[in-house]
């Protein structure tokens, strides 16, 4: 089994050589432990999981007698299954200046986070791992910072291949998922079957207390449905036959394991009657595509909903971008009581990068015109455009470029 390179070791290695420990949350099965586990060949680093149950009771009942049988550096796999060695942990990272130490993967559970931060700070990085991203999986490597400008995404078109809808909706509808990367068509549907039955009612049991496993399964799909639109708590509520605020703790469920990723309004004091619902995606949306019943590539390219895959896989690939990369970025989208809509706003350094999403190769370039209504803050607008399925990248005024999506 061939090893596909993280965008994340990068940033992962600086941190760990700056902070004693370092978490890596995420979805279950996107591939933290294997990150962890390659960077450490050649390095004497214990590895222990607390899926293992010996392991875990020890870890529960003695955290000094665990560390005296699992000497650091170590890789604690699931650590959110034994808080009790994070005080430990806490201890030890005190007693030494030694850093990257102590090298944590974890579900972003809600309970263990706060646990951890109240804990560990200033002691710990936190990075967050999504599945694989299209680049990842196509070995492509950009070298400079996306900051949506004419250079910037022609230097990135020198190395990138041609932009594909064919290629691009295979992602889509596969997802990143590493074992689902390499399934045929029956695997697939088996393994996303399971992975919602085994990890995800386990875990939302765990966390949530939620035992009712055929209104969660119909929760879910309904979320699917939902995708790349405002979040509506009364069709989730009413397709799971659950209360709203029901529903809207099972969303928050979601969204700490990895599930779904909600997209922030724009919020501006300088404009007025702007919306204050979320945006809903799906962080892997092969996941999505399963539940929603698109067996086939060629059926979610060709059907009613493939704009919506499209969107949600171009705010989810920023979103990974963005994570991994060096610069901080505040990803939102704008939407106001005239319904004027921009799908993502990327705001980064007191400039905001207005960006259009549109599964056509040649949109309407008509669309920036709605750009305008950033101009009445005193936020600086920097470049942005259309992020579509053309093949090259073509500029459409000083600020705004076609964008093929394969360049984000």
């Amino acid at each position: 089994m061939l090893y596909i390179e993280r965008a994340l070791e990068r940033k992962f290695l600086r941190m760990s050589s700056f902070f004693k420990a370092v978490l890596v949350t995420g979805a279950r099965q996107v591939g933290k432990t294997t990150m962890l586990k390659h960077l450490a060949e050649g390095q004497n680093r214990t590895y222990i999981s607390m899926d293992n149950t010996m392991a875990r009771t020890l870890a529960q009942t003695d955290p000094v007698l665990f560390f005296q049988t699992y000497k650091p550096p170590i890789i604690i796999d699931e650590i959110q299954k034994a808080p009790e060695l994070f005080e430990q942990i806490k201890i030890m990272c005190d007693e030494t200046e030694e850093r990257g130490l102590f090298w944590l993967t974890g579900s972003q559970q809600y309970k263990m986070m706060k646990n951890i931060r109240d804990t560990l700070a200033g002691r710990i990085g936190i990075l967050e791992l999504y599945s694989f991203s299209k680049n990842e999986v196509d070995g492509e490597v950009f070298t400079n910072k996306l900051d949506f400008s004419l250079p910037c995404l022609l230097e990135r078109q020198k190395t990138a291949k041609k932009n594909d809808i064919v290629d691009v909706f295979e992602h889509i509808w596969r997802g990143g998922m590493p074992d689902a990367l390499r399934a045929d068509t029956e695997q697939r549907q088996e393994y996303f079957n399971s992975y919602i039955e085994t990890y995800l009612m386990r875990d939302v049991a765990e966390e949530g207390g939620i035992t009712d496993s055929v209104r969660f399964r119909k929760f879910l799909t309904a979320c699917a449905a939902l995708t790349a639109e405002q979040v509506n708590y009364k069709t989730l509520a009413e397709a799971a036959e659950i209360s709203q605020p029901t529903a809207k703790e099972w969303l928050r469920i979601l969204q700490g394991l990895g599930i779904v990723y909600l997209l922030p309004p724009f919020a501006n004091n300088e404009l007025k009657r702007l919306t204050k619902t979320p945006k809903l995606y799906f962080c892997d949306t092969g996941l999505c595509a399963y539940l929603s019943m698109w067996l086939t590539r060629d059926t979610l390219m060709n059907g009613a909903a493939n704009g919506h895959y499209f969107e949600n896989y171009v705010v989810i690939e920023l979103l990974k971008s963005f994570s991994y990369s060096a610069d901080k970025a505040n990803l939102t989208y704008y939407r106001d009581s005239n319904a004027k809509e921009i799908d993502v706003i990327v705001e980064e350094n007191g400039m905001v990068h207005p960006l259009e999403i549109k599964k056509s190769a040649n949109p309407d370039r008509r669309e920036i015109k709605k750009y305008e209504v950033l101009d009445k803050t005193t936020l600086e607008r920097g470049s942005g455009g259309i992020v579509c399925m053309c093949e090259e990248v073509i500029p459409i005024d000083q600020k705004n470029c076609f964008i093929p999506c394969n360049l984000i």
